[in-house]
């Protein structure tokens, strides 16, 4: 079972705008997910997607599968380690049956960045 990395390419930190850089930090961020999750563990996909609409905590990305628990996260940087670290979770989340993951094997990365966990759309009424 695939689990995607969605990442909003358009999240921006507060001070973006003063930076004065090109690309946005989501942008910057999906290029470093993309990068991380071509060697990952598990069947780990990326996408990029415009606006999760969690601007006041960028950036913000999505752990899904299937039939899994789906998590949101956010507040991260547009650098390698955390890219490492979200690719890291979410190869962790591919091995699970359930999609949890014991905090204890987390990466340390991702600690502090979650913000919701979502319970798999049921099959049937």
């Amino acid at each position: 079972m695939t689990t995607w990395i969605t990442v909003c390419e358009t999240c921006k930190h507060e001070d973006w705008q003063e930076r004065g850089v090109e690309v946005t930090d989501g942008d910057a961020l999906a290029t470093l997910v993309e990068a991380a999750a071509k060697t990952a563990e598990g069947d780990v996909k990326t996408r990029r997607h415009s606006c999760l609409m969690g601007c006041k905590m960028a950036c913000n990305i999505t752990i899904q599968a299937e039939d899994k628990l789906c998590y949101t996260l956010s507040n991260f940087d547009p650098v390698e380690g955390d890219a490492e670290a979200i690719v890291g979770f979410a190869a962790l989340h591919s091995a699970s049956e359930t999609g949890q993951v014991p905090y204890r094997t987390w990466p340390e990365g991702v600690k502090g960045h979650f913000t919701t966990r979502h319970p798999p759309l049921p099959t049937s009424e």
